[in-house]
């Protein structure tokens, strides 16, 4: 791979790494008029995280493994979940009003940690997973490997609160 492919899938990256997490911001404000709220979504997602969280944890032991075919297929099963999960996110919260979580005194706070915290480190997994998985695509193993090692504890993370996220605020659902 030369110098210049480089410079432009990393552009691609950064720009794609940008765009989501605005494009995701704007579409928070949009209602489609007279839409059915898609309900049954939230539980649908939140298995998505647990099923991510789970693949991901495999996805590892393959690699140590030396299995590196099946990492390589878990690892764009996970992505292709991210972004049905995406997806989903994103149709659910155009048809459905936010739901406020009414939990008080102390667990609230942990609730909003855990959420905060989950957002900043999904928007900052974006660049993380595709320079990940780009390094994997050039066979750029030793920077792969590198980056990988902060890539999947972010991940993991974000999938796991995930599943917290839903099961925290799943009572205060309408």
């Amino acid at each position: 791979m030369n110098k210049r492919n480089l410079r432009i899938y990393n552009g691609i990256i950064i720009v794609v790494s940008i765009v989501i997490p605005i494009v995701v911001a704007l579409l928070f404000t949009v209602r489609i008029p007279n839409a059915a709220p898609l309900d049954m979504l939230p539980p649908i997602y939140a298995t998505i995280n647990g099923l991510t969280a789970i693949l991901l944890v495999v996805a590892v032991l393959q690699i140590k493994r030396r299995n590196r075919t099946l990492h390589e297929r878990l690892m764009k099963v996970n992505i292709f979940l991210s972004i049905l999960f995406l997806l989903m996110y994103i149709a659910y919260h155009i048809t459905s009003e936010s739901t406020p979580y009414g939990g008080e005194g102390f667990i609230r706070y942990v609730y909003f940690f855990i959420l905060v915290t989950h957002i900043f480190l999904s928007i900052a997994l974006i660049p993380l997973v595709l320079f990940t998985y780009k390094y994997a695509a050039f066979r750029d193993f030793k920077s792969h490997k590198r980056l990988a090692r902060v890539t999947f504890p972010i991940w993991l993370y974000v999938a796991v609160t995930g599943v917290i996220v839903y099961l925290m605020i799943a009572p205060y659902y309408g």
